[in-house]
């Protein structure tokens, strides 16, 4: 079990299943990630890729956001995911409509998909992303997911690439130690708009 950290639902704790899919993240990492973004939060429009127990979008609703839109491919953790959203609308009195859920591949729904979010977490299984992480950055800009001032916060293990085309790195949140993940900040570059 994880808690919310701060916010409307603080203290509320969250089921996490048992997978070797799944690391959430700690309360304490939550807490740095969230204290750096929390200007941006009010009123903000979330997407929360590869979302697992949804700790990140359900955060940012017990903090401010207005909405969060959760994708998630495997059925036993979107189940979870959609209890522990119910536990989090209760305690921080949200409307049902705060939250929309995909239970689909990241890849399948970036392809179909075209709203435009505030914030965007990215946290994918370490494993697969190098398979997958250029094409999720592309998906984001060319189906108009993305404004000027998004920021996308990628959670990743220090030593992966963290370039990618049209988006600009603005910082890195966390300990420079192999093994280690840490939060990376990026927002699209201007020139990915085609001005």
């Amino acid at each position: 079990m994880i808690r919310i950290s701060g916010g409307l639902a603080r203290g509320i704790t969250l089921k996490v299943t048992k997978s070797k899919l799944l690391r959430p993240a700690t309360e304490a990492n939550r807490e740095r990630l969230f204290s750096s973004i929390s200007e941006s939060l009010s009123e903000a429009l979330v997407l929360d890729l590869f979302a697992g127990s949804g700790s990140y979008g359900l955060e940012a609703l017990s903090r401010g956001a207005k909405f969060v839109h959760f994708v998630e491919n495997n059925g036993r953790i979107f189940s979870d995911l959609k209890r522990n959203f119910e536990k989090v609308r209760k305690s921080a009195r949200l409307i049902e409509k705060a939250a929309s859920f995909s239970n689909r591949d990241v890849i399948e729904f970036l392809r179909k998909r075209e709203n435009t979010y505030d914030i965007i977490f990215l946290d994918p299984p370490y494993k697969e992303f190098p398979k997958i992480g250029n094409s999720v950055f592309d998906f984001l800009i060319t189906h108009n997911f993305v404004h000027q001032d998004t920021i996308l916060v990628h959670e990743a293990p220090m030593e992966e690439v963290s370039s990618f085309e049209n988006w600009e790195l603005l910082k890195v949140l966390g300990k420079e130690k192999a093994g280690t993940p840490n939060y990376r900040f990026y927002t699209p570059e201007f020139s990915a708009f085609g001005q």
